[in-house]
């Protein structure tokens, strides 16, 4: 039998544990914010939100791919710029909600004068907060002037990563998929067609795109394969940044329609408005 008075040691030790793990998170938080030179909260609005209700199964394990630090909260910060805000990001943060507890907030950089009071609440609003040790996720979006939209995960070791489709990406693969080669360089294709060619290239690049789109969606229900990918949420984006969403041909219509019937595509909806 174990010796009372070792037991209770035992269980004072983990307890002086949980405690330093929980104010190691919070410092951890402060840290994040001192240490980024793009954090600059001078100017802020933060509007944070709470997870979404799980609709769908449970996330991947986030400590398997981003690297176990226990009781320390992950944190991903974003900067971009408010007159070209980056929609699928929106979408793509929606989706994290279904599967992860994100703690959520929306900052005003400086250097940017104003911010429209939709792109302020993109988030939604917050009804309630948990400690921050209870989350899973952190995901803060700082509104800043900045060429492109910019990512930082781990602010020790990580440089920033650029552009809209590497951040979708690297968000997307926070779900957990796994992809053969084939199907993998497919989606990165779509994704770097969707930002360089459909968003920011002539209208005869654009029309080029639509009718290969038009052409895939005509074999499978998405751009790759029978299942949503980034692909998807970042074409759909671009699409509805470009205005080109009314002059898409058939096949591409009906798959805009797919898009927008589920919840994270329609909430993106109303920032358009």
């Amino acid at each position: 039998e174990a010796d009372p008075s070792l037991q209770a040691l035992e269980s004072r030790q983990e307890e002086i544990l949980k405690r330093l793990y929980e104010l190691k998170s919070a410092v951890d938080g402060l840290s994040k914010m001192i240490q980024t030179p793009d954090a600059d909260f001078d100017v802020t609005n933060i509007i944070q939100t709470e997870e979404c209700s799980p609709l769908t199964a449970t996330g991947a394990d986030l400590d398997l791919m981003l690297g176990k630090d226990y009781g320390a909260l992950k944190d991903i910060v974003i900067n971009a710029n408010p007159s070209l805000p980056p929609l699928s990001l929106f979408v793509l943060h929606s989706l994290l909600c279904e599967r992860y507890k994100i703690l959520s907030a929306v900052h005003t950089h400086s250097s940017v004068k104003s911010v429209p009071e939709n792109l302020l609440k993109c988030f939604g609003e917050q009804t309630k907060k948990q400690p921050r040790h209870e989350y899973q996720l952190g995901f803060t979006l700082i509104w800043k002037d900045v060429p492109k939209p910019q990512m930082k995960f781990s602010i020790q070791t990580m440089c920033p990563i650029e552009g809209e489709g590497n951040i979708a990406r690297f968000l997307f693969s926070l779900f957990g998929q796994k992809y053969n080669a084939v199907t993998s360089t497919l989606i990165d294709s779509w994704v770097d067609t969707a930002i360089f060619q459909l968003k920011e290239g002539s209208s005869k690049e654009k029309g080029a795109v639509l009718r290969s789109m038009n052409a895939a969606l005509g074999k499978t229900a998405w751009l790759v394969g029978n299942e949503l990918t980034v692909a998807d949420i970042v074409a759909w984006c671009a699409l509805q940044q470009t205005g080109s969403a009314n002059a898409a041909p058939a096949n591409v219509q009906k798959w805009m329609k797919s898009c927008e019937n589920l919840a994270p595509f329609s909430s993106v909806m109303k920032l358009l408005k």
